[in-house]
């Protein structure tokens, strides 16, 4: 499996951006697909994950009520849609995909990357 994050950008505090994370491959319905983001000088946080038929998602709590997350398995994209955006949200974000259902959190459980897709936010 590839994938191909795109959508970051630049954007004021307050705005909103969304995220694509595209995969090759037929078997994408079968992944659990996953975000993650490292800020400059920071380790690589968890942000938010979906199970393979969409039915779960999970958010770590600083992007709950803000980031949505959602998969179009027929176009074997996932999305992130970040609405208030705050300066703290700045990094680059990576999409990952992991073809047994991991704990969520853990980065080591996912078993393909995209390479990331920079946004950045002003205050």
């Amino acid at each position: 499996v590839q994938l191909q994050a795109s959508g970051g950008g630049l954007v004021q505090a307050g705005g909103s951006l969304r995220l694509s994370c595209a995969a090759s491959g037929r078997t994408f319905s079968s992944y659990a697909m996953g975000w993650f983001r490292q800020a400059p000088g920071k380790e690589r946080e968890f942000v938010t994950a979906i199970s393979w038929s969409g039915s779960s998602t999970y958010y770590v709590d600083f992007v709950k009520g803000r980031f949505t997350i959602s998969r179009d398995n027929a176009k074997n994209t996932v999305y992130l849609q970040m609405n208030s955006l705050k300066p703290e949200d700045t990094a680059v974000y990576y999409c990952a995909a992991a073809r047994q259902a991991p704990v969520y959190y853990r980065a080591y459980e996912y078993d393909y990357w995209g390479q990331g897709t920079l946004v950045t936010v002003s205050s």
